[in-house]
């Protein structure tokens, strides 16, 4: 059977959450597990028999560093794979009706739709032999999995038939308890849905009215797969849900990136071992799973792991101790620092017996339905305690600490600091924090602002 794959990458204004690490390359080419967090679901996707062709689709501008990912997972995987970029964010069902023609040329009987900001086992296979087994050929299935009660109110929730698993009814974030199985954001689908999309496109376009909001204007174009599609195909008999039983997960903060990186460490071990360090005589100590590029430079003394990820041209000196961390290209780590529950950027550097640590953002360990939760970026009108961040060219000196931090690029810190977000500019004479092109406006009371084109929410400084 001709197949193909769609895998929803967004755009530039998504990907707030992720900041500052999404400044410096779009969050889809994030490195989780040692590559790109894309590249996990191109890798799935080319595994499955009949794969003819895997699209990207978003509405980024035409980037160097998507251009280089794309050509070289061509290379690797031997499948073609091609860029589509939305003209705007047309929700997503909107972005694969405007491209029907792209996915539907060839000749493909099906194709996959993925969420790129997920991590998941993505079994594919399965969804299509169980697409086989229930339903009609025009049959769609969402891949579903089981969360806690309270969790399950934050994502898209399906009541299904027990026996048949055809979903009775879909309800997007619902405000009560619904259901406790979930949409993990994969799907397969058939020709068929363009049908169903373009009816909810024709009934925008005649309920359409020109008129101007803070979100811009209208479009007949923008259609979500979840509240258009999926709400009016529950019941239809249509539409059926896959439960696994395998790990998911979302990656919308740097927080859950790390936990990201765990599940895809400890999979390795079945489908990539080669990407795993090794004990080696003359090489550093390797506990647990850990990736580490092989033009990293390692001490022997340094102690790695459970769950690292050393990435291109890093350098870790002697007694150096890291656990729970993401270490992006070029970082150096000089000698006898500890990076817990960290992500060091690119180009950063930690001097030495320095400290930099976060604080976990992991699920309920002793609930096995449990899913990370997307913190807030404050709580009470304080910063909650996550992992530290450090953003590109970062410059941590000898013998501080560095606690539940977020430093932006490009900072040199001279101190320690706990529970901040460290930006060292120095206000404005209207009392608002201000870089070049950006400025965090402040009320007369100090309070918190938000601001459409800021890095994030930050207190007004000027009173400090």
């Amino acid at each position: 059977m001709p197949l193909k794959a769609v895998i929803l990458i967004g755009g530039p204004q998504k990907g707030t959450r992720f900041r500052p690490l999404s400044f410096e390359v779009p969050k889809p080419l994030f490195p989780v597990a040692g590559v790109p967090m894309v590249q996990h679901h191109v890798e799935a996707c080319a595994k499955v028999p009949g794969m003819k062709e895997i699209l990207l689709l978003g509405f980024y501008q035409p980037h160097e560093a998507l251009g280089r990912f794309l050509v070289s997972a061509q290379q690797e995987l031997r499948i073609p794979i091609r860029y589509l970029q939305e003209y705007a964010a047309l929700g997503t069902a909107g972005g694969i009706y405007h491209f029907r023609d792209q996915i539907l040329s060839g000749g493909a009987e099906a194709f996959f739709v993925l969420n790129a900001d997920v991590c998941s086992e993505f079994p594919l296979q399965e969804m299509l032999e169980f697409q086989q087994r229930h339903g009609d050929v025009d049959s769609f299935v969402i891949l579903g999995t089981t969360a806690n009660r309270t969790q399950a109110l934050n994502y898209g929730c399906i009541v299904a038939n027990a026996d048949t698993q055809e979903v009775q009814h879909y309800v997007e974030k619902p405000s009560t308890f619904v259901s406790e199985i979930i949409n993990c954001g994969i799907y397969l689908f058939t020709p068929a849905i363009f049908q169903h999309i373009g009816e909810v496109f024709q009934r925008n376009q005649q309920e359409l009215v020109l008129e101007e909001s803070s979100n811009g204007w209208q479009r007949a174009e923008v259609i979500r797969l979840e509240q258009d599609v999926f709400t009016a195909l529950a019941g239809s008999g249509k539409l059926y849900v896959y439960k696994t039983d395998g790990f998911w997960s979302q990656i919308k903060s740097a927080g859950s990136a790390i936990y990201a990186s765990r599940l895809y460490l400890n999979q390795y071990s079945k489908s990539h071992p080669e990407r795993l360090a090794q004990n080696k005589p003359g090489g550093p100590v390797i506990r647990g799973n850990v990736y580490i590029h092989p033009t990293a430079s390692i001490d022997s003394t340094a102690v790695l792991g459970p769950n690292v990820s050393i990435g291109e041209g890093v350098t870790v000196g002697a007694g150096v101790r890291v656990r729970e961390s993401i270490v992006l290209h070029g970082a150096s780590l000089h000698d006898h620092t500890c990076v817990l529950n960290t992500i060091v950027g690119w180009d950063s550097t930690i001097g030495r017996w320095a400290r930099v640590e976060g604080t976990p953002s992991d699920p309920n360990p002793n609930d096995p339905y449990a899913k990370i939760d997307s913190e807030t970026l404050f709580r009470d009108g304080r910063l909650t305690p996550s992992i530290t961040i450090l953003g590109c060219s970062v410059t941590i000196p000898a013998e501080v600490v560095i606690l539940n931090s977020i430093v932006l690029p490009h900072k040199e810190l001279s101190r320690s600091y706990k529970n901040q977000i460290i930006l060292l500019s120095l206000p404005c004479k209207s009392g608002c924090l201000q870089l070049p092109g950006r400025s965090w406006p402040v009320s007369e009371a100090g309070e918190l602002r938000t601001c459409l084109s800021c890095v994030c929410t930050l207190p007004c400084r000027s009173r400090l």
